[in-house]
C-alpha cells in the first residue's frame, strides 16, 4: 500500500500569512508503492480500450499516409507534442512563434520559445532513447532533463535529482497548504531505479506501460522543475521502445492538455490505487491522438498537392518540389536554411524559394537582425486548426495544471 511519511517543516519568521504559517509544523509526504514488479489485471472494458488505442497507433505507423518524407511528418508531430506539453506547464506560444525562434537559432530573444525548443530537443532525445536496445537507466532520464532544462531560465537544476522537498499547489513558501506533496528527497533515487526496472519490462501492453510509467514518474516528481515535460517524454520512450510507434509517436500531450481537470483526476486515481481507471483515461487519449495525427497527415498531403498545383507542378527532382516536400518540417526558411535542408547550391535554393513565393506558397517575413525569410502561412493555419479541434475541450475554459513550488532555500515557482 502507498503510504504517507511525516516530516517537520522548520519555522520561517518572515513567511507571508498568519502566525501558523511561520511556525514549525508537521506535514505528510506521499510515498508510492514500487512498480518494478507490479502485477495487476485490467477489467475487460478497459482492456478493450487499451487494445483499440494500440491498433490506432499501429495503423498510424504501418498504414499511414503516403508522405514524401516520413521524417517531415514525424518532425511536425513532435513539435505539436512539444508545444502542447509546454502549454500544460503555462508556456504558451504558437507554432509560428516556435518556428520563427527555431529559424533564428541562437539569435532569438524569445525566452518562452527557447524553453519550448528545449522541450523539442528533449522529445527528440526521448525518441532516440526509445530506439536503443540496451536497458534504460536513471541516468538516461537525467539526460532528458538536462537537455530540457539547459534551455530554460533555471539551468542550475538541469540533470539533477532534487535534494529538497517540493510540492504541488498551495504557496511558494511551504507545503502546509499543498494539494500534493511528493516523496521526500532521500527516497527519490531508489524510486527512480525501480521505475527504470518497470520501463525495461516487456510483459505489459505498451500503452499500459506508458500510462503507469508516466503516472509513477509524476508521483515521484524527482526534479525541482520540468517534471511534467520529462514525464510526458517518457511516453515517447516507451511507445518507441516497445516498437508500437516505430515512425510516429502520437501527440498525446495535445489530448492531455485539452482537459487539465481530467488529466489531474487520472493521476489522482493512480495514486489512489485506481490504476485501471488511469489506464483507461490514458488509452483514450492515445487513441484520439493517433487518430488526429493521421488526419493531420492527410491534410498535409492535400496542402502539399495544392502547393504543387499553384507552383505549376514542378518536376519530380526539382528544387521547388524538394522544398514543397520539406516545408511542413521547416515552415520558415531563409536562403541559408533552404540551402542546408535541400543540400543544394544557393542558386538552386534561391530559385526554389522564388518559385514558391510567386505561387504564394511562401510569404516574406523577417527574423532577428532583419534577416530576410519566407514562411508557409497555410501550414501554420492548418496546424493551428488541428490543435484547436483537439486541444480545446467543450464547455467552459479549463485551468492549467497547478505548478509545484520549490522547497527551501526559496526559489522561483516552477512548472510541473
Amino acid at each position: 500500500m502507498p503510504r504517507f511519511v511525516q516530516r517537520s517543516w522548520p519555522a520561517e519568521p518572515h513567511a507571508p500569512g498568519g502566525r501558523k504559517e511561520r511556525q514549525t509544523f508537521r506535514y505528510e509526504a506521499f510515498v508510492p508503492d514500487p512498480v518494478g514488479r507490479l502485477q495487476f489485471t485490467l477489467p475487460a472494458r478497459i482492456a478493450a480500450t487499451v487494445s483499440t488505442a494500440e491498433r490506432q497507433v499501429d495503423l498510424l505507423n504501418r498504414d499511414g499516409p503516403a508522405m514524401a518524407s516520413l521524417e517531415v511528418l514525424a518532425r511536425r508531430l513532435l513539435r505539436a507534442e512539444s508545444v502542447a506539453s509546454s502549454r500544460i506547464e503555462g508556456l504558451v506560444l504558437s507554432q509560428r512563434r516556435l518556428a520563427k525562434a527555431e529559424a533564428e537559432g541562437a539569435e532569438t530573444r524569445d525566452d518562452t520559445a527557447r524553453s519550448v525548443l528545449g522541450n523539442v530537443a528533449a522529445m527528440e532525445q526521448a525518441v532516440k532513447l526509445g530506439a536503443k536496445e540496451r536497458h534504460l537507466k536513471a541516468r538516461d532520464i537525467l539526460e532528458l532533463h538536462r537537455i530540457l532544462m539547459e534551455a530554460t531560465s533555471t539551468p542550475d537544476f538541469a540533470g539533477k535529482l532534487r535534494d529538497q522537498q517540493n510540492w504541488i499547489g498551495g504557496n511558494a513558501f511551504n507545503p502546509g497548504r499543498a494539494d500534493f506533496v511528493p516523496p521526500p528527497p532521500e527516497l527519490v533515487q531508489a524510486l527512480m531505479n525501480d521505475l527504470c526496472i518497470f520501463m525495461n519490462r516487456t510483459d505489459l501492453s505498451p500503452v499500459v506501460q506508458a500510462a503507469i510509467a508516466h503516472a509513477q514518474f509524476e508521483t515521484i516528481h524527482p526534479f525541482a522543475d520540468g517534471n511534467g515535460r520529462v514525464g510526458r517524454a517518457l511516453i515517447h520512450v516507451i511507445l518507441r521502445r516497445r516498437e508500437l510507434a516505430l515512425r510516429y509517436v502520437p501527440p498525446v500531450s495535445l489530448v492531455l492538455a485539452a482537459d487539465a481537470k481530467r488529466y489531474i483526476g487520472g493521476l489522482t486515481a493512480f495514486r489512489e490505487e485506481r490504476i485501471a481507471d488511469w489506464c483507461g483515461t490514458f488509452a483514450e487519449s492515445v487513441q484520439l491522438a493517433a487518430a488526429k495525427a493521421a488526419e493531420l497527415a492527410e491534410r498535409l498531403v492535400q496542402l502539399q498537392q495544392s502547393w504543387r498545383t499553384r507552383a505549376g507542378r514542378p518536376r519530380r527532382h526539382s528544387s521547388a518540389e524538394a522544398l514543397i516536400q520539406l516545408l511542413p518540417g521547416s515552415p520558415i526558411v531563409t536562403l541559408a536554411t533552404a540551402t542546408r535542408i535541400l543540400a543544394r547550391s544557393k542558386q538552386a535554393a534561391n530559385e526554389a524559394i522564388a518559385t514558391l513565393a510567386r505561387a504564394e506558397v511562401l510569404s516574406p517575413t523577417t527574423l532577428a537582425r532583419r534577416n530576410r525569410a519566407w514562411e508557409a502561412r497555410e501550414l501554420f493555419e492548418l496546424v493551428n486548426a488541428t490543435e484547436r479541434e483537439l486541444a480545446i475541450p467543450p464547455g467552459p475554459p479549463q485551468t492549467g495544471r497547478p505548478a509545484p513550488s520549490a522547497g527551501r532555500p526559496r526559489s522561483p515557482k516552477m512548472g510541473a
